[in-house]
């Protein structure tokens, strides 16, 4: 499901500052031209994680950055492994 850049600010709870200065650290990664961002469900649930992050434990931006890449590392290493085990799975058949 595609989300507008405004309908991203009102589920995310958050101003258009926020979100550019997120951009530009490149830990929401819209789709689509810069002029009319896309947005993900999944950018949505990676807003929550960062506000949560500074928010509710207090983490830095240096830390929130090191955060999401070992997150994007596990998501990467559970698509690898899956891939892995149905190959394996249909070699077996």
């Amino acid at each position: 499901m595609i989300i507008s850049k405004t309908e991203f600010l009102y589920r995310a709870q958050m101003d258009q500052e926020t979100l550019q200065v997120w951009i530009s650290e490149e830990w929401i990664a819209p789709q689509g031209q810069e002029a009319e961002p896309e947005f993900s469900e999944a950018d949505l649930a990676r807003a929550g994680l960062i506000r949560n992050l500074q928010q509710d434990m207090g983490v830095n931006t240096e830390g929130i950055g090191v955060i999401l890449n070992l997150v994007d590392q596990i998501h990467s290493l559970r698509w690898a492994l899956s891939a892995k085990l149905k190959a394996g799975d249909a070699q077996d058949e």
